[in-house]
């Protein structure tokens, strides 16, 4: 019995061909890469109003769009925390530094998902994107917020050493506080939105 054998040339158009389908396997692949690697549009938006200290309401191709500032986890609006044995409004206070770090001009704010709850999550910056301040970081960096993952631990810590904000005595994290309080429906439902 003799057993078929393919010859050298038949070997070497079948090695180009593979090493062709592996190549446009890989060129798909990179490309598909760069695909889901492309940075979010950055847009500029005009401020509608802060709803309290990581949710803004901004207009957007003639209609409002609720953002939540990604990467932080502000104080609730309804929210109270305590210092020197005494309650006080740190939701209140949170709202108000983020609204002095908006200002009145356009924010500059690069789009990602959606959250549960329907807003657009987004990075946000003030001034001239890339260089504007980026209001997630500013807000931790303040103490009126903590970070909800990795990217500002360090402006946490320094808040926290320095005891601003809602490190100035003691807090449920918001997290905390949502899972035993009631959502309001609506923005209208917060009380002086």
């Amino acid at each position: 019995m003799t057993i078929w054998r393919p010859s050298p040339l038949t070997r070497l158009v079948w090695r180009r061909r593979l090493r062709a389908v592996v190549a446009t396997v890989l060129l798909a692949a990179l490309a598909l890469a760069a695909w889901f690697a492309r940075p979010n549009p950055v847009m500029s938006v005009p401020l509608v109003q802060v709803i309290d200290g990581d949710s803004l309401t901004v207009r957007h191709d003639g209609a409002d769009l609720t953002i939540r500032l990604i990467g932080i986890d502000a104080v609730e609006y309804r929210q109270s925390c305590t210092r020197a044995g005494t309650q006080w409004t740190c939701g209140r206070e949170a709202r108000q530094a983020l609204e002095r770090l908006v200002g009145r001009g356009s924010l500059h704010c690069a789009l990602s998902a959606k959250d549960r709850y329907g807003r657009t999550l987004a990075a946000c910056r003030t001034g001239v994107f890339p260089d504007g301040v980026d209001l997630g970081a500013e807000m931790v960096r303040q103490g009126w917020a903590v970070a909800s993952g990795t990217d500002y631990l360090a402006e946490e810590a320094g808040a926290e050493t320095a005891r601003r904000g809602i490190w100035q005595g003691s807090f449920t994290t918001p997290a905390d506080w949502r899972a035993v309080h009631d959502r309001p429906a609506t923005v209208a439902d917060l009380p002086d939105a």
